[in-house]
């Protein structure tokens, strides 16, 4: 499945594909879409708060905010198809030939290299999607009063995708068998979950004041 056949669906044919019984989109590009959407929240407060009289004080930051955001917004969108690739890959290898010892070796180690980068790719969604959480948090003090409820939702949308996102991980993880390895996903992961919740605690709170 192409990135430009995805991205040419409608929103109510990708709801349709993820109901189904078709095993992609799955929960790790549905937490990339969802993680989009945060970052969308934060370009449209953004650009509500650009070349706005009101913040022209504020308007060099907040333009720096909006592009991080639209960066934020085109890697999430790449996280998305790629995880459906590693769903494919990750079937690909199952179906190799595994009759002689050289065979199931070379299987073996194609699987190990499929597990990390199924495991990778989630996990880059979920750092992607702390980083909408701390663009959230800066404009959530400066960016426009009428809209900042869209960044409540933006910290709400990110911290949910993030944690959504590590299910992918936790599901691959176990089967890798670079202890190296696992340790250091794991280790992040603690980081993502204590900070993530953070970030959208402080976030939050600064919206509500502003309401």
């Amino acid at each position: 499945m192409s990135e430009n056949t995805i991205w040419q669906w409608t929103t109510a044919e990708f709801l349709a594909q993820s109901a189904s019984a078709a095993p992609t989109p799955g929960g790790g590009s549905v937490s990339g879409y969802v993680g989009a959407l945060g970052a969308s929240m934060v370009c449209m407060v953004a650009n509500l708060t650009v070349g706005k009289e009101k913040y022209k004080d504020v308007e060099p930051q907040v333009q720096v905010i909006l592009e991080k955001g639209e960066k934020l917004l085109h890697d999430l969108k790449n996280g998305l198809t790629q995880d459906i690739e590693e769903f494919s890959n990750f079937m690909a290898v199952l179906k190799l030939p595994k009759d002689t010892e050289e065979q199931k070796q070379v299987r073996s180690a194609k699987m190990q290299e499929v597990l990390v980068s199924a495991t990778d790719t989630p996990l880059a969604i979920a750092q992607n999607c702390y980083a909408v959480l701390e663009l959230a948090q800066e404009l959530a003090p400066i960016g426009n009063k009428g809209a900042i409820s869209d960044v409540g939702v933006a910290a709400y949308l990110a911290e949910s995708a993030l944690k959504a996102a590590m299910f992918s991980v936790d599901i691959n993880l176990p089967q890798v068998k670079d202890s190296d390895y696992q340790d250091k996903v794991k280790l992040e992961r603690e980081r993502l979950f204590a900070q993530a919740e953070r970030l959208k605690n402080e976030t939050v709170a600064v919206v509500q004041s502003r309401l």
